[in-house]
């Protein structure tokens, strides 16, 4: 309340427009723009810059802060998914509140979609956007950082190199770390290799000396066997449930004598050896294991008990059922590695078919000492290779099967190919489409393979049979003579592409992490924060995010580790002041809101709702469902929200057709920004209205969209979870009833796009602006009697 006689302080705003080099300033007229703004109220200072994140420009917007006394700030830019923070830590610098702060994206979701030429409807949107965010800084309040006492524990899922180099990091800096591994040793698909790329360094070399580092390190607790069943709580204070699965031998007693695999009668395939050699149902996977012990295969054991009887360290147990361990961490790292894409997709190439037709995996296992054949490369029939064919790009870069480039198989085929004719006298033939020789020495590493006598084909392989003779005929057009190729090998080895492991994505649903179209984990900024997930306080790296190299694989975990360490550098944890808050005044005691809070942040005290902004995570669930309008959102209140669809739908003409498109700001806002990487096109009609979640909206948000000007109204959500457990109903049920109102149901489009399918969105925006000018524009009549109704 303003005491009687005192007038409210005036704001003094600052727009500030980045030209971005080109990327914004080659489309849109930004000094037209700032031109445009200047007059505007309250307008104080209005400036653009080539480059606005760079440090002069920076400087100059703090000086404006401090000459001209601003309290709030408008930066139209590029997205904030990558530079908020920059710009928040300007206004710190400068004395004003981060939360002053209103960022406007120009270039995603204007100059990039709208381009790329200059184009007067883009500088007039660009226009539109600003005073969007300029009527939208008229409503920021001040806020802080909230902090409580959190965990300083981690958790890494996955025990591979990427894991293992994470683990050891954290573990030296003093961190308590829980290293989670499916299989019974740590490892990974490294474990399986010979040597890495391009020095030819041997990989057990490499892996095995920290292997046992991880085992002796005290900070770090192994978890083998074992998988995540359970995730809850938040950033800062995760409650984990670990299932360890029954392994029938206790790790600790286990000698690693290796009785209980001569006794037992069983033999089974070897995965490790990728089913090239049997293994017991009492096994170690291989001789460096960590934890050297043992493990009972239970899908495979006839439970004859001659293992237990005659352990001389009685450490199995064959009614092992294992057990759940429950652990409070503050961050986690997913470090999940890979799988190979399945050759018998391949039916053209013979594997499944042809027993000499393998994987490059397989090739890896028969070049290795410690492999089926002792590092002898035979047939299958026991007979020596002579002339083998190596096939890339097997599976991937192809629609058919994976389109994008696994990235790393040029490489490991060419150092498979040094190994084989150096090492081995192999006649090695390399069919390729490209070679990608991409990192440092890896160029080096191809001419010494030339320089070697290894063959390269350019040509993708159409075909692979065995002939009358017994031999592999592989059938390929040369690219580069046009001759169509008829060669006979002794062995064609397939390089299939690296594709998510099994199990990631429910581990990602469990964690609530967002998967790209690929599979694989979506990283927040593939440029700025590169192994930081969409969810706070989850990081990942290695190929969990993308096929990798070792060498970027180890960079990753080093950096996610670095990461999760700066999350957790103090014993308090803070979390975002953007969450649901009660209206302590407003309040009825209902319990509505208790009901519908998916993750129990909600109790009653003394009668009124409380929410515990740790516990909640901000979908904003509890905001419409309350009768009383007693809950708001901090950050993105209903008149913030209502501020900007005032402020897009200022200078839209009668004549005129336009969309507001509500979008959630973690999933559907990065898709947003994806299609602007795309330079996807889609009409200048839409006005992007970023939102918590859109489980946030209600009635009155959607009527006051209409009744402002907008004629049609896109709801765009990208989890799943607020889909399938609030949004699509509500939205279902809004329409309906727009029809007392007058206005066609069909005005109002909800639609799920998840990330895989980002580029949906550009089809929806151009079906649904089509519809929209069918139906043309709503009569003012009709937004009367809407404002009438909502009193605005």
């Amino acid at each position: 309340m303003l005491e009687a006689g005192k007038e409210a302080k005036k704001p003094r705003i600052g727009i500030f427009v980045c030209e971005c080099g080109g990327n914004i300033g080659d489309v849109v007229d930004v000094k037209a723009v700032v031109d445009a703004v200047k007059s505007w109220e309250n307008v104080i200072v209005a400036k653009y810059h080539k480059y606005l994140c760079s440090k002069p420009a920076q400087e100059m917007i703090a000086e404006a802060i401090k000459k001209e006394n601003l309290d709030r700030v408008v930066v139209a830019s590029c997205t904030p998914r990558m530079h908020l923070a920059t710009f928040q830590s300007v206004l710190e610098r400068a004395g004003l509140n981060p939360y002053m702060l209103e960022f406007v994206n120009i270039r995603e979701q204007d100059s990039w979609v709208h381009g790329p030429k200059p184009n007067p409807e883009a500088t007039r949107k660009a226009i539109s956007l600003i005073r969007g965010g300029y009527e939208r800084s008229l409503e920021l309040e001040p806020l802080n950082v909230i902090s409580e006492k959190g965990s300083r524990e981690i958790l890494i899922v996955g025990g591979g190199i990427a894991g293992i180099t994470a683990a050891l990091q954290l573990g030296y800096l003093g961190y308590k770390v829980h290293l989670v591994e499916r299989r019974p040793s740590i490892g990974g698909n490294m474990a399986k290799l010979t040597k890495v790329f391009p020095t030819l360094d041997c990989a057990q070399c490499i892996l095995t000396p920290r292997m046992a580092e991880v085992g002796r390190n005290p900070n770090v607790n192994l978890f083998t066997y074992a998988e995540v069943q359970d995730v809850s709580g938040r950033p800062g204070n995760y409650i984990v449930r670990v299932f360890m699965k029954p392994r029938g031998v206790d790790v600790e007693k286990c000698r690693s004598c290796g009785v209980c695999a001569k006794v037992c009668p069983v033999t089974v395939p070897d995965e490790f050896n990728e089913g090239l050699s049997q293994r017991k149902a009492a096994y170690i996977e291989f001789p460096q294991a960590v934890p050297s012990a043992y493990a009972i295969d239970f899908n495979a054991c006839i439970k004859c008990g001659k293992c237990e009887q005659l352990c001389p360290a009685k450490a199995i147990n064959l009614n092992d059922t294992g057990k759940v361990v429950e652990l409070n961490v503050g961050a986690i790292i997913l470090a999940t590695g890979y799988k190979l894409y399945d050759a018998r997709k391949l039916e053209n190439y013979g594997y499944g078919v042809y027993r000499d037709v393998i994987t490059m995996m397989d090739l890896e296992r028969l070049t290795s000492a410690t492999g089926p054949t002792g590092g002898y490369v035979k047939r299958a029939d026991g007979s020596d290779v002579r002339k083998i064919a190596i096939v890339l790009c097997a599976g991937s870069r192809d629609k058919n099967h994976i389109p994008y480039c696994s990235r790393i198989c040029c490489m490991y085929a060419l150092k498979q190919a040094f190994v084989l004719k150096k090492m081995l006298g192999i006649d090695v033939t390399i069919y390729y489409t490209d070679i990608r020789a991409t990192g440092k020495g890896y160029e080096d590493l191809y001419w010494r393979d030339q320089e070697a006598g290894v063959v390269f084909i350019r040509g993708k392989v159409a075909e692979v049979w065995k002939n009358a003779n017994g031999k592999l005929v592989v059938q390929a057009e040369d690219t580069l003579t046009g001759e169509v190729r008829e060669d006979e090998y002794d062995m064609v080895a397939l390089a299939t592409p690296m594709i998510p492991p099994d199990g990631l994505k429910e581990l990602a649903e469990k964690m609530k992490v967002s998967l790209g179209e690929d599979g694989f984990i979506t990283e927040k900024h593939p440029k700025l924060d590169p192994v930081d997930s969409l969810v706070t306080g989850i990081f990942a790296c290695g190929c969990a995010l993308s096929p990798k190299d070792v060498r970027d694989t180890v960079s990753d975990a080093l950096g996610a580790a670095a990461r999760a360490a700066l999350f957790l550098k103090s014993e308090y944890i803070t979390t975002s002041p953007e969450k649901a808050f009660v209206i302590i005044d407003l309040c009825d005691g209902c319990g509505e809101c208790i009901k519908i809070c998916p993750v129990n942040a909600i109790t009653m005290q003394e009668g009124k709702a409380k929410i515990d902004p740790f516990q909640c995570t901000g979908c904003g669930a509890c905001i419409p469902i309350c009768p009383r309008e007693a809950i708001d959102f901090k950050n993105s209140t209903f008149r913030q929200i209502i501020a900007t669809i005032r402020g897009v739908l200022t200078d839209k003409t009668l004549q005129e057709v336009r969309i507001i498109a509500f979008v959630d700001k973690n999933v559907g806002y990065t898709g947003m920004d994806f299609l602007g990487l795309d330079r996807a096109n889609y009409p200048e009609n839409i006005r992007i209205v970023a939102v918590p979640t859109t489980a946030i909206l209600g009635r009155k948000h959607i009527l006051t969209a209409f009744a402002y000007g907008a004629d049609g109204v896109l709801v765009i959500e990208g989890s799943e979870e607020i889909d399938e457990r609030f949004t699509k109903k509500r939205m279902i049920e809004m329409g309906k009833e727009l029809a007392a109102y007058g206005i066609e149901t069909m005005r109002l489009r909800y639609s799920y796009v998840p990330l895989p399918v980002y580029k949906k969105a550009a089809e929806l925006f151009t079906m649904f602006t089509d519809r929209i000018k069918k139906f043309g524009p709503i009569a003012e009549e009709k937004r009367k009697t809407i404002r009438e109704k909502l009193q605005i």
